[in-house]
């Protein structure tokens, strides 16, 4: 994949004037813009056998390490942040995938092509701000949360991390697939890990099959006793997923039943989960960093 260099190097440089001129404009802000103005000089169709994610994979396979007891990821930021210009560009070839074209794939690609869009623009928000916060939380300000600035162009528009979460893949239950939860990465210690591969068309399956028994065998966001449910807020915030029928699932009691084997439960326990039997409680929430330091 190649780049139009001499005109991408025009529009950087007149992207960098407008910033000094501007300064109310922030660093990714001027990044959405650029990329923007220059979409049409954009990356190529991938080509040489590339997939579009590959770029992707070989930067989550170098900078995302496990942790000592395997339920979970960190990201090596320092490490990202030297191949920063790899990440936009794996970006910028996202961004030039126009709408037409992404409504004639499946769905297993779109979603794959989702979820990595969010996970791709979140850690190139935290490399914005990487050595200023201890928390993703602490980008933006009162009325400007990470989540809701206007930093990912995707599919002709551009698009907050919400957006793509909540309306690109969550609503209208077009794809109906509450194990999303347990793929996209806020960059926090709380979060389902994030994988040390793009996810692909081919994989997407076993993926987030994955995914979702990584992250509920991890007795620290979730635990069951004899009486108690503890689970991650992830399944407070997101109950109505779960609800709604995945694999004979009507309930986030019935979900976590369809992961009895990995769990080891009981028949009893199967059966009280069956009938939403189990008080549940839910674990405090880790906002912190998700960094290797």
């Amino acid at each position: 994949m190649l780049l139009n260099v001499r005109v991408l190097a025009k529009a950087k440089a007149k992207l960098c004037l407008n910033a000094r001129l501007t300064h109310q404009v922030t660093p990714m802000k001027a990044i959405v813009k650029g990329l923007t103005a220059v979409l049409f000089v954009m990356m190529a169709p991938p080509s040489w056998g590339q997939t579009l994610h590959t770029p992707f994979s070989e930067l989550l396979a170098s900078h995302v390490k496990p942790t000592d007891d395997g339920f979970s990821t960190q990201v090596d930021y320092s490490g990202l942040a030297l191949e920063k210009v790899k990440l936009d560009q794996y970006l910028s070839s996202l961004a030039a995938i126009d709408k037409d074209e992404f409504d004639e794939w499946s769905q297993p690609k779109q979603l794959a092509f989702l979820i990595n869009a969010y996970n791709g623009y979140t850690l190139a928000l935290i490399l914005e701000h990487y050595g200023e916060i201890e928390s993703i939380r602490d980008i933006g300000g009162f009325f400007s949360s990470p989540w809701k600035q206007k930093i990912a162009p995707l599919l002709g528009e551009i698009y907050t991390l919400d957006d793509i979460e909540h309306t690109l893949i969550r609503k209208d239950d077009r794809y109906n697939e509450p194990r999303i939860h347990f793929a996209v990465n806020c960059a926090s210690v709380g979060c389902p890990s994030l994988r040390q591969e793009a996810y692909t068309e081919d994989a997407l399956e076993s993926q987030l099959d994955e995914q979702t028994r990584l992250f509920l065998a991890d007795q620290s966001r979730n635990d069951i006793t004899d009486k108690v449910l503890y689970l991650s807020k992830i399944f407070d915030w997101y109950h109505e997923d779960f609800e709604k029928g995945f694999q004979g699932a009507h309930s986030v009691q019935a979900f976590i039943a369809l992961y009895a084997n990995t769990l080891s439960l009981t028949p009893l326990q199967v059966k009280k989960l069956a009938n939403d039997a189990f008080e549940v409680k839910y674990t405090e929430y880790n906002w912190a960093l998700n960094d290797t330091k």
